[in-house]
């Protein structure tokens, strides 16, 4: 196999390479212009909203790349990347230069401890200024060796594919510098890139193997699932009897999905790989990924809000993403809220696969909303969904299923009301009194009264009691207000008997 030299049991593996950078600065699209595979229009608003392994061969050797999420919520997916990487690729836009998810994939790409390749990219723009982009670098500890570093850098352009063969040249110096080595006579082992539900296939995995080979049929097993290897292929969809070191291959056998990130390693039998990894239900639960939500739940007040959620997406990554988007948003929505503005959120059910009838039962007892991200909903499901009135959205775009999110919070807070201040009346005489209801007169000795305002009443410079205006008349006429100066008569209902010589504080209230 091209890329594999064999030494005994010692093999030169190929490089896993990791393309880390900010969102939209044209990490997908320069994969597009070094293997020629459109990722871009296959991803939902031109946003890659998962994790994929590609191999390519340049020169007669292999290369495995990794193309990482940019949003924001996919940091622990980015994380995961470069830990799985020999190399990282920090893609910059020429033009925009260091931007926030910048300085977190050099964060990420030092904590993994790998070389790193600074790629310019969008360098055919008028406006690209790649001696900025390196100065801005500099800040960041990041020195490229055009002025003085150590860290290789090459200006490129996914769109006219300039510096692409430089890119891949300098990939493979890098990688015989770092004599990537795998053992074949070793238990196939790797690391999860992907995972998901397919709804004709199963449990459906992406892995990386580091050492080892990976047959058909053999046990495969992670901390949370396991299975036989039914079915093997490469990123391409062709089918595979075997896999060597750094390959990345779909595996169809899981018994249930893996978690994303975890390691895999292959064992003798079922039996074996059940009892070495002591497999426990609860690590199944996809539930678990939300139970920071808890907390919030439990400290709600009796006159707070809580919305309860079913999230269904497709494939565990996106479930990590939408945890962290939850998490972000209920603290920076709470935060400065009065006690009685807080409002909660309780995911009732959190699990990847197509929206069915069962989740909809579900939101109809837990009178619940269903989210979805990348899946269908069922035919049943969505039948009884109308009948009973659920919500179900489902979202293409992290974007848009964060501000829906962000919606039905700010839906469930309870508007905050505000006095505005209207007039005063002194009463000058009790006409008729009746259990909550009195006629009163009196005279306007501030601003005016309207009719159907709130009322404040008064008592030697103290609030004694409140109630509201019923009808208002002047010159026994009723009417909707009366101006300061005039004397008027007031139909007042309120929990508190007016006096004579009391001051009637007139207030209407309105909705922030």
């Amino acid at each position: 196999m091209i890329g594999y030299k064999e030494d005994k049991n010692i093999i030169t593996r190929p490089p896993v390479v990791v393309v880390l950078g900010h969102v939209d600065h044209g990490k997908s699209s320069l994969l597009e212009a070094i293997k020629d595979l459109k990722i871009t229009t296959r991803e939902s608003g031109g946003i890659t909203q998962h994790v994929g392994a590609y191999e390519i061969e340049h020169q007669g050797k292999r290369i495995t790349f990794i193309d990482t999420p940019g949003h924001e919520a996919f940091s622990n997916i980015r994380s995961r990347g470069a830990r799985v990487a020999d190399i990282a690729i920090l893609v910059v836009a020429a033009e925009e230069g260091v931007k926030p998810q910048t300085k977190e994939a050099i964060k990420h790409i030092k904590e993994a401890g790998i070389p790193m390749i600074v790629a310019i990219n969008k360098i055919d723009k008028p406006e690209a200024d790649p001696e900025k982009v390196k100065l801005e670098l500099a800040k960041e500890d990041v020195l490229v060796e055009s002025i003085g570093g150590k860290i290789p850098s090459v200006n490129v352009s996914a769109k006219t594919k300039q510096g692409i063969t430089d890119l891949l040249e300098i990939i493979s110096l890098l990688a015989e510098i770092e004599n990537l080595k795998a053992d074949v006579s070793k238990k196939g082992e790797g690391v999860v890139i992907e995972s998901y539900l397919d709804s004709n296939r199963g449990p459906t995995v992406t892995l990386i193997l580091r050492d080892g080979i990976l047959k058909k049929g053999d046990v495969i097993g992670t901390p949370s699932s396991f299975g036989k290897v039914r079915i093997m292929e490469d990123f391409q969809g062709n089918s595979l009897d075997q896999a060597l070191p750094s390959m990345p291959v779909v595996v169809v056998g899981f018994e249930v999905p893996p978690g994303v990130g975890e390691n895999f390693q292959t064992f003798e039998d079922i039996e074996a790989a059940r009892s070495i990894l002591k497999i426990e239900e609860e690590k199944r639960d996809l539930k678990s990924l939300f139970s920071f939500l808890d907390f919030s739940k439990e400290n709600l007040k009796d006159n707070q809000e809580i919305v309860n959620l079913i999230i269904k997406a497709d494939v565990i990554g996106s479930l990590e993403a939408i945890k962290n988007i939850l998490e972000e948003i209920i603290v920076s929505f709470n935060k400065n809220k009065e006690e009685k503005e807080i409002v909660g959120v309780n995911v009732l059910k959190a699990d990847i696969g197509e929206i069915n009838e069962s989740d909809v039962k579900l939101a109809i007892s837990g009178k619940a909303k269903i989210i979805g991200f990348r899946i269908k909903v069922n035919n049943l499901a969505k039948k009884l969904a109308e009948r009973e009135k659920i919500t179900i959205i489902v979202f293409e775009v992290i974007y848009d299923l964060a501000q829906a999110i962000r919606n039905l919070l700010e839906k469930k807070v309870k508007p905050k009301e505000i006095e505005i201040e209207l007039g005063e009346v002194k009463i000058l005489s009790v006409f008729r009194t009746e259990k909550k209801r009195q006629i009163v007169g009196g005279k306007v000795i501030k601003g005016v009264v309207k009719k159907s305002a709130f009322v404040k009443v008064v008592r030697e410079e103290e609030k004694v009691g409140e109630g509201r205006i019923i009808e208002l008349q002047k010159n026994k006429k009723k009417v909707e207000e009366v101006e300061k100066g005039s004397e008027c008569g007031i139909l007042y209902e309120g929990n508190e008997k007016v006096e004579e010589g009391d001051i009637l504080k007139i207030y209407v209230k309105k909705r922030e």
